[in-house]
């Protein structure tokens, strides 16, 4: 009796309750925890979870990239980018993230029609499985709202289950001062039922329908879709907009404690079926909000570092590495089982939500207009009745034109130099494609479009393309071979496991690094970067190496022979410098 009831399916049913009495105290909660089980036929085979287990390693790679991004008029779209991942970036990349796959209405794919089904113009699920066969696949979960063209929303329309409770509604005079949006539409939209008028709410726009998770259904509904995606070979699931999940009247509306419940609900089920799955919160807000995704290793296995890519553009083109060093300083070590997702660029612009506080308004100011001046765009939200900028639309490759000073001739090395800093740092890199391709700003398809994220989600002929990557005085081709070069080295180093111990080195003016080691094989690695456009002098012996060591630059070759000499770094030089023969170390 008492193995029974220490059964793993025993103990997620506990597990369950403790936070559905949180979520939905007037419910039967028991009989919605056995319903959620049932959805993951957990019954019949339930795993045990891997406490903080790390299911990643410092080999892991993640691209980032829609199912079109790259055209062949022969073949669909998803083999055409099965095939051109085996081609040119099977050594490089083992994570692939598929942008939103199903058919859709608009936001390239986030308002979604039907969460089960491919969208036809990209292929089906066969050709998902394949992916899924080559690589961790990861998957948007679109959690906060469905297209007003779903099937659900049409039974919202005639008065019909279970759609017509799948969706919030709320009245027009009431205050919505306090509510937090990413965008400047209204927030409720005015709609036409069998029933009258109806007012229904809308965070990102009119053809985003906010999904009632209120409703205990609506949770069932996305955990039947969770353990659908699961069976497709999908283990990787970024809970899109996710902070935004829980509506309270009276409250902003973001990162309600009844969110993260709903998070810890999810996790339980996903790594009861797949211990080796992972989630992912996409929550695009200032840095102390988005650590808190973590909860208590609960929550997400992963967080986005939403503050590293507009701290490290910033610190690239103004050459300051004052607030790059400090809110480095200020992350905390994730703890086993939990890490950072690193990135850049992505298909999204650069967020300016997750340096406040960090920069002055003045520095961010300056910020967008030097992006401005490299032909970027900027997006807008709504904030206390006041119109604040969200982001900068560029893509990665044009953001690093010059410096604040304008134009200059180190695109390419700064370029390089900002990927040699995201793959250094603790967490699992990850490449928008775009950036691996040195794709340029598309000013053409925001025409087109009217969206202003169109600038950094160009397609590519693949014909066109291919030649590109093939012309050795392509910069395209040069961009992507040594990034190649540099994730191959990447991947040699123990020091750089997600999870190894980092610190932030301070080295002066103009220089950016930290020190990584590795907690079993004792690898230590000096990352040292070059900020400016100027050379800059390094004191060896300020780096404090071990001197009965052999130190060497991973780059280079060059070991370490005097250690009381000064390094000169060329404008946006990198060091990576190991200890040799590490395995030994003491």
């Amino acid at each position: 009796m008492k193995q029974l009831l220490n059964s793993p399916v025993n103990q997620l049913e506990e597990r369950l309750l403790v936070h559905l009495e949180n979520v939905y105290p007037m419910y039967d909660i028991r009989a919605l925890a056995q319903q959620l089980i049932n959805t993951f036929n957990l019954h019949k085979v339930c795993k045990d979870p891997l406490r903080h287990h790390n299911n990643w390693a410092e080999t892991d790679i993640l691209t980032i990239t829609y199912g079109d991004t790259i055209r062949d008029p022969a073949e669909r779209p998803l083999r055409t980018l099965h095939n051109f991942l085996n081609t040119w970036l099977a050594d490089t990349v083992n994570w692939v993230h598929i942008l939103p796959f199903y058919p859709y209405s608009s936001d390239d794919g986030f308002s979604v029609i039907n969460y089960k089904q491919v969208n036809e113009d990209l292929g089906d699920w066969d050709d998902i499985r394949a992916i899924a066969d080559d690589y961790k696949l990861m998957a948007d979960l679109v959690i906060n709202h469905c297209s007003s063209r779903s099937e659900w929303f049409e039974q919202f329309r005639r008065n019909e289950l279970p759609g017509k409770d799948f969706f919030i509604e709320a009245d027009p005079l009431d205050d919505h001062s306090a509510v937090v949006r990413p965008r400047t539409t209204p927030l409720l939209r005015e709609v036409e039922t069998l029933d009258g008028t109806r007012y229904v709410w809308c965070t990102f726009s009119p053809d985003q329908v906010d999904l009632n998770f209120a409703n205990p259904a609506v949770l069932l509904e996305m955990a039947d879709i969770i353990r659908f995606y699961m069976e497709a070979g999908i283990s990787v699931f970024r809970l899109d907009a996710v902070a935004f999940l829980w509506k309270e009247p009276g409250t902003n509306c973001l990162n309600l404690f009844q969110t993260h419940e709903i998070i810890r609900i999810l996790r339980a089920l996903i790594e009861h079926c797949n211990p080796h799955a992972i989630i992912i919160t996409e929550t695009n807000i200032p840095n102390r909000e988005n650590l808190a995704y973590f909860g208590n290793a609960n929550e997400a296995h992963i967080i986005y570092n939403f503050s590293l890519p507009p701290l490290l553009v910033h610190a690239l083109v103004s050459g300051e590495n004052r607030y790059l060093n400090n809110w480095l300083m200020s992350m905390p070590p994730a703890q086993d089982g939990t890490t950072y997702l690193n990135f850049i660029a992505s298909h999204d612009g650069i967020g300016l939500r997750p340096v406040e506080g960090i920069l002055s308004e003045e520095e961010r100011d300056q910020l967008i207009s030097t992006m401005r001046s490299f032909g970027g765009l900027v997006s807008w939200r709504e904030a206390g009745g006041q119109r604040q900028p969200y982001e900068i639309n560029i893509s990665l490759f044009d953001a690093f034109a010059g410096t604040t000073e304008g134009r200059d001739s180190y695109q390419f090395e700064r370029f390089i130099c900002a990927h040699i800093i995201m793959l250094g740092l603790e967490g699992v890199p990850a490449f928008y494609i775009h950036s691996l391709l040195g794709t340029e700003n598309d000013l053409r398809k925001v025409e087109l479009s009217g969206n202003n994220r169109a600038i950094n989600r160009h397609i590519w002929d693949k014909s066109v393309l291919t030649d590109k990557l093939r012309d050795p005085v392509s910069h395209h081709h040069l961009v992507l071979h040594r990034l190649k070069k540099i994730v191959r080295l990447r991947k040699q180093q123990a020091a750089f496991h997600p999870n190894s111990t980092q610190y932030t080195l301070h080295l002066g003016e103009g220089i950016f690094a930290f020190w990584r080691q590795n907690r079993t094989r004792s690898q230590s690695i000096f990352c040292i970067h070059n900020l400016t456009a100027s050379e800059v002098a390094l004191p060896l012996n300020s780096l404090n190496l071990v001197e009965t060591q052999e130190w060497f630059d991973i780059f280079s070759g060059e070991t370490v022979a005097d250690f009381a000499a000064q390094k000169t770094l060329a404008p946006y030089q990198c060091l990576w410098l190991s200890n040799r023969d590490f395995s030994d170390a003491q």
